[in-house]
């Protein structure tokens, strides 16, 4: 009797360890079981150099959705950003998304600035202006060697 209640307090401890430790990898990877509701967007840059998949996008700085895809057009050169954006967020048809840097070496997120037209974007629509990431280290060269 006292063996099989150590073994199922033993069995129990178990379990709990491995739902703390299933619990822990589901909220650092940010992992989502039910869909959420979004639609999505496009948006075209030259350079998004440090932008990866799953990261943040913001407007007034609220996090309003994520990027889901990177690719690159390979006739026009230019990489294209799948942007899924939150139900609860319409974007003007002349909004900006620029790519932007959390602190000083932080990970890039895209910044939507809202524009002032009356139209919004549609479900698959895309965001035609957009600025480039600013590389650090061509700034710090630039200034090193054109400093003459």
């Amino acid at each position: 009797m006292k063996k099989m209640n150590l073994e199922m307090i033993v069995g129990l401890f178990l379990l709990a360890g491995f739902a703390s430790f299933s619990w822990i990898a589901i909220k650092m990877g940010d992992i989502k079981f039910f869909m959420e509701d979004s639609y999505p967007v496009t948006a075209r840059f030259v350079s998004i150099s440090g932008l990866k998949e799953g990261a943040v996008v913001e407007l007034a700085g609220v996090k309003v959705g994520k990027v889901s895809s990177i690719s690159l057009d390979s006739s026009e050169y230019e990489a294209v950003v799948k942007l899924n954006i939150s139900d609860q967020v319409q974007l003007q048809d002349d909004s900006i998304a620029s790519i932007r840097t959390s602190g000083i070496i932080g990970d890039r997120y895209i910044k939507l600035t809202p524009g002032g037209s009356e139209e919004f974007l549609t479900p698959g629509g895309e965001i035609v202006e957009t600025e480039s990431s600013i590389s650090l280290e061509e700034l710090v060269s630039k200034y090193i060697f054109d400093s003459k």
